[in-house]
Parts: C-alpha cells; structure tokens; sequence
C-alpha cells in the first residue's frame, strides 16, 4: 500500500496516473495547496520544500518527494514504463520535463491566465518560450508514438503539463503531433483515473 499526499496539479497528476497504470493500492491524502495544507508539520515531514506530491510505501519504508524522483522509483520498483534498453532516453526526456516543460509551463500559465497585463515582458517572455518547448515535443513525436518508442514515465511526466495548454495559451492544432499522443494518451482509463485524483476538479480537456 501506497500514501499518495497530492492535490489537482500536474505534478500531482504524474503519480496519481503512474500508480492507476501500475494497478497499484494506495491511499490518498489530499494536501490542498490553496489553504496552505503544503505548510503542516506532518507534511514537511514527508516533503521539506513544502510542495506536493510525497508519497510512503509502507511496503519498503520509502518515503520520496520530487515527482520525477516518485515516478523513477515506482517504475524501478514495480517493473514497468521504464524499459532497460532504453533507459537512459527515458531519463533524459524526463529531465527536460522536470528542468524546462513543467517550469516554463507553470510560468506560461501563472501569467497568462492568472495575472493577465501584470507584466507584458514575462507574458511574451513565458508565452514563446511555452511555444518553442511544444515545437519541440512536437518534432520529437512527428515520426514516434510516445516519447521514447513505448509508453513510459517520460510520457507520464509530460502529459500532465500539456493537459493545461488552454491556460498556457497554446492551440494544440499549431502542434499536430503532440494534439495526436496527447489525445492517445487522455484515451487511456489509467490516465482518465489517475487525472481524477483527488478529487474531479475539472474534465480533461479534449484538445
């Protein structure tokens, strides 16, 4: 069994649907971030730098923050959705996430759809950067299915970010390949399961 403490984020969503496509128990404790539930003691404990998701498997005692860190170690751990021949892409696709996808995403969308005209330098700044990292997901998928040949975290970890491109400002038609494997991979009941945790705060969009 598995304690998942996550709320209704992309990150958050990484290991929800890593777990629902691992078949695997666990228990959810939702950490509401708009109430400052990330600042409890009980969850610093788990997570020093107070963001979600943290996980405890009771199984083997680990306990793991950092949703890249969460998404190695349960595909290590239960066998799947990290191919050993091609283990190393698969990383090297996840660090892009975790390093400029996720991060420039976030800024993309912090404030285009949250603090629209608070600064036009960071809405063009974030915005061509937004479209530039999808320009590149989409070359990349052009002559390939998923991200590295088969279905894997790096496909888990990306997914998510791309699940918000309405608040990013981005039209998936400018990008036909990534529009194809997002669409594959929203099909997929895992993923519809694991988007829906904790709570439905909203459908997937269809893009």
């Amino acid at each position: 069994m598995i304690d998942l403490y996550t709320w209704n984020t992309p990150n958050g969503r990484k290991v929800s649907i890593l777990l629902e496509e691992l078949e695997l128990p666990y228990t959810v404790h939702p950490i509401d971030i708009t109430k400052g539930e990330q600042m409890r003691p009980e969850f610093l404990a788990l997570s020093p730098n107070n963001k979600i998701p943290a996980i405890r498997d009771r199984a083997t005692g680990v306990n793991l923050m950092e949703s890249g860190a969460i998404l190695i170690y349960l595909a290590e751990t239960y066998g799947k959705f990290l191919p050993a021949a091609r283990r190393y892409e698969v990383f090297e696709w996840l660090m892009w996430q975790m390093a400029g996808f996720g991060p420039m995403l976030g800024q993309a969308h912090h404030f285009l759809k949250f603090n629209p005209g608070l600064s036009i330098y960071a809405e063009k700044r974030y915005g061509e950067e937004a479209r530039r990292l999808y320009g590149v997901l989409d070359r990349h998928l052009e002559q390939r299915a998923f991200i590295v040949e088969d279905y894997s975290i790096a496909d888990i970890a990306c997914w998510p970010w791309v699940s918000r491109y309405e608040w990013q400002g981005i039209d998936l038609r400018d990008y036909p390949s990534v529009r194809r494997w997002y669409k594959e991979i929203a099909a997929r009941p895992a993923v519809q399961r694991g988007y829906h945790v904790p709570d439905h705060a909203n459908s997937i969009p269809a893009g």
